[in-house]
């Protein structure tokens, strides 16, 4: 099989990953990509977010089946194209990746299809956010309503705050708060047909403690063996297969990796956001993890095959990443710094470029996913913090408390 993967951050460093060592991939591609993915494929470098070229390029490879990594070039149409010209595409179409393009119309699909989730309130106006965040009370859940790259949330106590990044955003979503424990669930779906990949937790703070500023997730670890053992068929019965029944209802069915960012409040899991393609930094840990071939369950889904696919299988053990950001993320990073140590197996590159001297650089705010595995939680812990030991970073920020409360038993529903 031919694959082109469309992305250059650390979920496509990961994807990638797991593509090359599908046995069925005897080409592996990737547009634009970056320095850890050219390990292991062919770099082109097309602008992730123009359909016309990634389109062009599949047709040029020859190419089997394209997956798409990040969000901007599904909203732009890029899957559409690409289909267009009579090649497998995993990845929602335009329209249905409006999930994530658009909250607004995520918690209007949620509404129709009886889906647990948050009170909310869409808001284009000052005097309708302030009624909004009146009605809600705090601590405030403000939203962009379009894409941010993760980090388009507010969850606040200061009502300035509130307002301030409402006004920031234009059009928002204001939401009520929920409680529990939150939760990534991956979906593989045809549209129809849909597997569960394993949960994950990822953590959203830049600090120790979940403190400070929301980033784009500053880590993550799987499995969760404190989350109710019936959590994925219950998300899966009361959340994924309304949904999709709802976008199938709406002429716009959902085909590729519906994510569901859940909260596990004492009423239940509740969905805190729907996103169109697999989560960053959860992807690291679940890939990581999972056995089945990754390639043949991502080419069932975009053929429409995926009920005739194989259960998954998974690898014993847990695993467990640490994204090292650079300085001032999740502000505006500090770029051009070399790194040394981060060419070895389990370092993902999410932010790293090449100067001309060969050298690798920083990039971007999130630099490295650094990610390992165990036959344990504490050991795959363990196994990922050495790893971000080995590596060199002037500047670097990460958290030292990734997995912490779970290996200690301190996560409580």
């Amino acid at each position: 099989m031919r694959v082109l993967l469309i992305g250059s951050g650390g979920r496509e460093h990961a994807l990638a990953v797991g593509l090359a060592a599908d046995p069925s991939v005897d080409f592996l591609a990737a547009a634009p990509g970056n320095p850890g993915i050219a390990q292991v494929a062919s770099i082109f470098p097309v602008t992730a977010t123009d359909p016309a070229a990634v389109a062009a390029l599949a047709v040029e490879l020859a190419a089997d089946l394209v997956v798409v990594g990040p969000e901007a070039p599904l909203v732009a149409g890029v899957a559409d194209a690409v289909r267009a010209k009579g090649i497998a595409c995993f990845g929602p179409s335009a329209a249905a990746a409006q999930l994530e393009g658009s909250k607004a119309f995520a918690k209007e699909v949620m509404a129709a299809a009886g889906v647990p989730t948050a009170r909310s309130h869409a808001c284009t106006s000052a005097d309708a956010v302030s009624r909004a965040l009146d009605d809600l009370g705090a601590p405030y859940v403000v939203k962009n309503d379009g894409l941010a790259a993760g980090k388009g949330v507010v969850v606040t106590s200061s009502l300035d705050e509130a307002r301030r990044h409402a006004a920031e955003c234009g059009k928002v979503v204001i939401e009520e708060y929920l409680s529990g424990p939150e939760v990534s669930l991956f979906v593989v779906t045809d549209g129809t047909a849909a597997v569960p990949l394993m949960p994950a937790q990822d953590f959203k703070r830049l600090a120790d403690g979940d403190e400070g500023p929301n980033t784009g997730g500053m880590g993550a670890y799987a499995p969760l063996s404190w989350a109710p053992s019936d959590l994925v068929p219950r998300v899966m019965r009361e959340t994924v297969e309304p949904t999709l029944a709802e976008m199938r209802s709406r002429g716009i069915p959902f085909a590729g990796l519906l994510y569901v960012g859940l909260a596990l409040t004492p009423d239940g899991p509740k969905v805190i956001e729907f996103n169109a393609r697999f989560g960053d930094p959860e992807t690291q840990v679940v890939l990581a993890l999972l056995a089945t071939p990754l390639a043949g369950l991502l080419q069932a889904a975009a053929t429409g095959k995926l009920a005739e696919h194989p259960p998954l299988r998974w690898h014993d053990g847990a695993a467990v990443t640490v994204v090292v950001a650079s300085k001032n993320y999740p502000s505006t990073p500090r770029t051009g710094d070399v790194i040394t140590g981060a060419e070895v197996p389990g370092v993902i590159h999410a932010g790293t470029a090449r100067r001309d001297d060969g050298s690798l650089i920083s990039a971007g705010g999130r630099v490295l996913s650094v990610t390992a595995t165990g036959p344990d939680l504490a050991s795959a812990r363990d196994a990922a913090y050495a790893l971000v030991d080995s590596v060199r970073l002037d500047g670097a920020q990460y958290r030292t408390d990734i997995a912490l409360g779970a290996v200690e038993g301190r996560i409580t529903l």
